[in-house]
């Protein structure tokens, strides 16, 4: 391999060395992602941002070399699963008005989009979802003896628990939301529940320390007689695609908050908004598809977006400054560290509130105040216009033929390994 690079670079050893799949220091050791990419015929960036960056960034000189290796699929979930089976009443509906082609070729769902205007078929589509947050509530309490408000707002981050997933931004704008209606209690806005599920790896310190921020704060409110009728925080535990089946159908806001330039492309966000729930999101990802299929006034967008990471970065990030200026981030920090949410060990999420201090890389600080901005009108558009919300719920499962995996599939055997017309005669 090193030859053929020579051959077209003669005389470059800094990208030879760069490019070898041997790391040549004091330890020897393989480079697993330069191997993957020599040995691949086709290398797979699954949404059109990572595949872009990989082109410009990270595999920039194999880009160079073998122009085209770098290709794009965007991932895809099966509407089989995702739709027709975990959220039948709303199959029915759909099928109902537009017929049942959308199972097999998900584009059809475009044909719901004039429905988004007919008051009827709205208010159907809010009494499923009503529905389903009582089911999800139903079962939530049977397996694990926590309670949820089916009336309430539903806000859910379900995903493998990593601190670029940035669960922790969620909850430190739940701790502010939290201060906020304790020392100012108010009975006007919007009642929320925050439900976060998923596992972490057992040796991944920081992401227990979250997803122990998680519970005790989701105590700490549920103690609070002031406090609970309007916010609610639950860790549902032992995530499983079968939870999810309850979870998604029951969904109203799907947070897909990523530090932008992270997050490949996961299929959660798909799943979600293919069920009615309004993104609340970075430029990352998928997340800037599903924008561009679904409109822009369809989702929430806040925070830097990658390319604004990586110049923060290179000119040199220094959180403690936002610490230091922005009252509301010093208020959530300061409670977090003093021991609001464990008072039994006032230090215990200390080293939380230090990794973010010293380095914080994954920029929840930077991101914060345009996410407590963001959820903000969230709130306020919930509240305001419950049909303005349930048309732009309708429009996300309209526009989300786009993300079908059979499309992904296609795209795979076309474009990446060359088989075309496998399918039998008529099959589409």
């Amino acid at each position: 391999f090193l030859q053929e690079v020579r051959q077209r670079y003669p005389g470059d050893e800094e990208r030879i060395r760069r490019m070898s799949l041997i790391e040549e220091g004091a330890e020897k050791y393989v480079r697993m992602a330069n191997l993957a990419v020599v040995g691949a015929r086709r290398v797979n960036g699954v949404s059109a941002l990572h595949s872009r960056l990989l082109k410009e960034t990270l595999f920039r000189d194999f880009n160079d070399l073998w122009p085209g290796k770098i290709t794009n699929q965007t991932n895809g979930v099966t509407p089989r699963r995702w739709l027709l089976k975990c959220n039948p009443e709303l199959a029915r509906l759909i099928t109902r008005h537009i017929g049942d082609r959308w199972v097999r070729e998900l584009d059809y769902l475009e044909d719901l989009a004039p429905l988004a205007d007919d008051p009827e078929f709205c208010a159907e589509f809010r009494e499923i979802k009503r529905r389903n947050k009582r089911r999800l509530a139903d079962g939530i309490w049977k397996n694990s003896a926590l309670e949820i408000d089916p009336e309430a707002l539903l806000d859910v981050q379900i995903k493998r628990i990593h601190e670029y997933k940035r669960q922790l931004l969620n909850i430190l704008h739940v701790v502010l939301l939290y201060l906020d209606e304790r020392d100012n209690p108010s009975q006007t806005g919007v009642r929320r529940t925050f439900l976060f599920a998923g596992k972490a790896a057992p040796g991944y310190e920081m992401a227990r320390r979250i997803i122990h921020l998680i519970t005790s704060v989701g105590a700490v409110i549920g103690a609070d007689a002031r406090v609970r009728e309007r916010l609610c925080v639950v860790f549902v535990p032992n995530y499983s695609v079968s939870l999810a089946e309850l979870i998604i159908p029951a969904s109203e806001v799907s947070e897909q908050i990523s530090t932008a330039g992270f997050e490949a492309s996961g299929t959660g966000n798909m799943k979600l908004a293919l069920n009615g729930a309004l993104t609340v999101g970075t430029l990352d990802g998928a997340n800037i598809e599903i924008r561009d299929a679904v409109g822009e006034e369809n989702v929430f967008l806040f925070g830097l977006s990658a390319e604004e990471v990586m110049r923060a970065r290179e000119q040199g990030y220094h959180p403690e400054r936002i610490y230091y200026s922005e009252p509301p981030v010093r208020r959530v920090l300061d409670a977090v560290a003093s021991g609001t949410f464990s008072p039994e060990e006032p230090g215990r999420f200390r080293p939380i509130v230090d990794a973010l201090l010293r380095g914080d890389h994954f920029m929840v600080l930077a991101d914060f105040l345009s996410y407590v901005s963001c959820q903000r009108e969230v709130a306020t558009a919930y509240a305001r216009d419950p049909a303005a919300w349930t048309r732009r719920a309708v429009l996300n499962v309209a526009r989300m033929g786009h993300f079908s995996s059979d499309r992904t599939i296609a795209g795979y055997a076309s474009e990446i390994w060359g088989l075309n017309d496998v399918l039998p005669s008529g099959v589409r």
